[in-house]
């Protein structure tokens, strides 16, 4: 618990903060949580810069909290403090203003008694505290407490969440236009795996207590004539072999075998790390076992909060489609035949990158993004990692072909600096053999108003509805070390009719979304060559002063 991590500037400029600050200034977030964990040798809740930062330049109007005990760690585990009080002192100090767990309840009167701390510390948490309390109508008339359990398992909740099942699917293969299937042609299907029937399984991590859940097995049962469940496994650890006889009977018998596989919460949640990235136990034998005596190729649906070294699947013709459903929750068994049998149209994209198992070598406290081919180094995440992906950032398929085109954008952008002299420099902190041009994002006059759009029709080729998320990324054409690869610049859902085209606008903010972080920590943009990609299709663009 708590370990030490060594983050850079740069990586802390461009990675690790613009999340909280988008959700601070574009969400409106009212409450922060310092973790456990130290960052370049200091406690999270004790790093008075880090918080404070977010409330002096990035606007935070709430309160923060700590995660649940990261106080009582700073002495007790990190031994960062001499003493408990210590500790209460240097997180109020810092900004911190109230406790998950009772750690200062039972010290905060000693930290005072010994004046360690003061009264305007307790004061400005306080006000922090009681501000967010007034802003929701605490203390207004009692209108809150008209909620109850008539509130919760409504109709429009259980659609909002099937909803979310449908656009959150993402297709990862289907070979010869596997799926969707025709319900006129498919009188028997097998649903394989201990998943299938288990409806536990489709909830993640700190789950609610599910309404009236829909396992695999019964929302296909709705769709198909006849149906066979066969576990296959005891379990998704799936530690034997034992059970692999009447999966494989099963498929002999079956028009379509669907295999769920994947993790569950005996795989990876809070406090329970994966240590390898491969399908859990034998799942990997009982999919191979299922595949070599099925009718057809089969489908495989995974469950898991995280990527799975699924190589083995992607290259094998005997398993036609894979659908990564994450953790679908208590109408997953709904959605799952909407997708199989066409009824819904996949157009999700994949939110993370998925690594081979031979990243696992890589040190999960590594926390540096960019690669170091010194040390054999690939990076991370799409923006910087060199090494190869099963599937990666950005990707998944539909039952429809889409185009794009970039119909307008700027061919060019000028940027007007403040006053500041010297702004541009020959020497930055990159440089290749030419020297690059760029120009420091805070020394940009005006950054909003180089905000531009970009119109992209979006053409369905297929003969059936869609929607699917469109991506526009960026890239400098001038390749230059330790500048992203690629950068996602925004994205938009889009609908659009089969044999149809829609038109859709995203609009750019060049000093947030096409810049990086220098290695001092300064968001630069680059000037010269840009190419913004949606799809296959490319425009350039060219930033100049």
């Amino acid at each position: 618990m708590g370990g030490l991590l060594q983050v850079n500037a740069q990586d802390l400029e461009d990675t690790y903060q613009p999340p909280f600050k988008t959700c601070i200034q574009e969400a409106r977030a009212s409450c922060l949580m310092c973790a456990y964990n130290q960052v370049n040798g200091v406690p999270m809740c004790a790093r008075k810069d880090l918080l404070q930062k977010t409330r002096d330049e990035w606007g935070f109007q709430g309160y923060i909290t700590s995660d649940c005990d990261a106080v009582a760690i700073i002495h007790e585990n990190q031994t960062y403090t001499t003493s408990d009080e210590d500790s209460i002192a240097i997180v109020l100090k810092a900004g911190m203003d109230l406790n998950c767990g009772s750690f200062l309840v039972r010290h905060t009167k000693s930290a005072v008694e010994k004046g360690k701390v003061q009264e305007q510390d307790i004061d400005r948490a306080l006000l922090n505290l009681f501000s967010v309390q007034l802003r929701l109508g605490i203390f207004d008339k009692p209108k809150n407490n008209q909620l109850g359990p008539n509130n919760v398992c409504m109709k429009e909740h259980r659609e909002l969440a099937a909803e979310a099942v449908r656009q959150g699917a993402v297709l990862l293969k289907n070979d010869n236009s596997f799926l969707p299937l025709k319900r006129s042609e498919v009188k028997h299907v097998a649903i394989i795996g201990p998943s299938a029937n288990d409806a536990y399984a489709m909830g993640g991590d700190y789950t609610g207590v599910p309404c009236n859940p829909i396992t695999f097995l019964k929302g296909i049962q709705a769709y198909a004539a006849q149906t066979t469940f066969a576990a296959g496994c005891k379990d998704v650890s799936c530690n034997s072999t034992d059970l692999f006889g009447e999966a494989i009977e099963a498929a002999k018998r079956a028009d379509i075998v669907v295999v769920v596989a994947g993790l569950n919460l005996t795989e990876e949640r809070e406090d329970f790390d994966r240590v390898s990235l491969l399908l859990p136990g034998n799942q990997m034998g009982l999919i191979h076992s299922v595949a070599s005596v099925a009718k057809k190729p089969l489908v495989l649906v995974l469950l898991g909060g995280g990527p799975v070294d699924v190589s083995f699947a992607k290259h094998d013709p005997r398993i036609a489609s894979i659908l990564w459903l994450g953790y679908p929750g208590e109408v997953g068994g709904q959605v799952l035949p909407e997708i199989l049998f066409g009824e819904y149209n996949p157009g999700g994209k994949l939110a993370m990158t998925w690594y081979p198992e031979s990243f696992t070598a890589i040190p999960m406290t590594d926390m540096n993004m960019r690669p170091d081919p010194s040390r054999g180094y690939p990076g991370r995440t799409y923006r910087f990692y060199t090494g190869d992906v099963v599937y990666g950032f950005g990707y998944g398929l539909s039952y429809s072909k889409y185009s794009y085109s970039i119909l307008s954008a700027p061919k060019k952008i000028s940027v007007s600096h403040s006053s500041v002299q010297n702004v541009i420099s020959r020497k930055p902190a990159y440089t290749n053999r030419d020297g690059l041009d760029f120009v420091k994002a805070e020394d940009i006059a005006s950054c909003e108003a180089l905000i531009f759009s970009v119109h992209i029709a979006v053409s369905n080729h297929g003969d059936i509805d869609g929607s699917n998320a469109v991506l526009l990324f960026s890239r400098s054409k001038s390749s230059v070390p330790g500048f992203p690869i690629k950068q996602l610049v925004g994205f938009e859902r889009v609908h659009t009719a089969a044999g149809s085209t829609t038109n859709v606008e995203i609009p750019v903010d060049p000093c947030k979304h096409m810049s990086a972080a220098n290695t001092e920590g300064k968001r630069v943009l680059l000037l010269g060559a840009h190419v913004l990609t949606v799809g296959d299709e490319e425009f350039e663009l060219l930033i100049e002063t």
